[in-house]
């Protein structure tokens, strides 16, 4: 399901500088993980991002899951 995220605004929600979320792009494009291009992230390879994510994915997700319970967009 595309999503369509500026680089500069995931920068914004991460914390991090643009182009440190255009090189994480870039990687996980290469990896075939991901496609993005411009404003635009679709994902290929859930079960691959998930791998390549570290265990604060999990902790995250439980917490978004117990906030938002149902309403949680999957």
């Amino acid at each position: 399901m595309p999503r369509e995220f500026a680089a500069r605004l995931l920068a914004m929600m991460l914390g991090v500088q643009r182009t440190g979320v255009t090189a994480a792009a870039g990687a996980l494009q290469r990896a075939g993980l991901i496609r993005y291009t411009r404003g635009n992230v679709t994902i290929i390879d859930r079960r691959g991002l998930l791998r390549r994510s570290c265990e604060c994915y999990d902790v995250s997700k439980k917490e978004f899951d117990r906030l938002l319970g149902s309403r949680a967009v999957r």
